[in-house]
């Protein structure tokens, strides 16, 4: 499955994402795939890919408009933007609208994904009030500024979380229920035991950093819930 790079622009910053095309000329839901902190990997950009292979168009979106070479850098990019909803909101939203464009996508049946700040990433699409069906989060920050904003949400969402991640814990968890029944959210929530934070990600290993690691069973069983949702939502490719 071939990648296209995407290259756009946002209140002058440029961005480069990467389009996968499974449609095969038939109008199909389009898909926005969020990255992790770390930036712009493979990891992301495999998502796409895969989804292109079961008949989607994907677009994994850049979310920093530029190249992460340490911690450091990834978390004052992550904590920057957590301090400005408003801008990564518009980044969110900007990817959508390329997808949306895309001239072999149904724009009335779209769906994003995120992984880690990805995942955060479209839980604020979904609280800026984007029209959109559905957002799925796979070891999501649910941390939020603006839990307020829950109440403009119209898509469905869930998140997919490690019980033994020690990034988003318990009391986090128990916080996001509370959001979302406030905001009135047709919302799920998986947990899958013996799984840690990064589940997805198969380079995360190789960090050696505690709680995070590569659980496959927890990747496959994640990744099932987000094609039975897909059905339900955008309908089948």
């Amino acid at each position: 499955m071939k990648l296209n790079e995407v290259e756009y622009n946002i209140d002058g910053k440029p961005y480069v994402g990467f389009l996968a095309d499974g449609s095969n000329g038939r109008k199909v839901p389009g898909i926005v795939v969020a990255h992790e902190g770390g930036g712009m990997t493979g990891h992301p950009k495999e998502r796409a890919k895969m989804l292109a292979h079961l008949g989607y168009v994907a677009f994994a979106m850049d979310t920093f408009g530029e190249k992460i070479t340490s911690r450091e850098q990834a978390m004052s990019t992550i904590m920057g933007l957590m301090s400005d909803l408003p801008t990564l909101r518009k980044r969110g939203q900007t990817a959508l609208g390329i997808v949306k464009a895309q001239p072999n996508v149904d724009p009335k049946r779209t769906a994003a994904i995120g992984f880690c700040f990805g995942g955060t990433t479209v839980l604020e699409l979904a609280r800026s009030g984007a029209d959109i069906g559905c957002v799925v989060g796979f070891h999501s920050g649910l941390q939020t500024s603006a839990p307020q904003d829950a109440k403009n949400i119209k898509c469905k969402v869930m998140v997919c979380l490690g019980a033994a991640d020690p990034i988003i814990p318990a009391e986090q968890r128990e916080a996001f229920v509370k959001e979302m029944q406030a905001g009135k959210v047709d919302w799920r929530m998986e947990l899958y035991g013996n799984a840690g934070h990064s589940f997805t990600n198969r380079e995360v290993d190789a960090m050696n950093i505690p709680g995070f690691a590569y659980h496959e069973a927890t990747d496959k069983r994640s990744w099932r819930a987000m094609r039975d949702l897909f059905d339900e939502v955008i309908g089948p490719v």
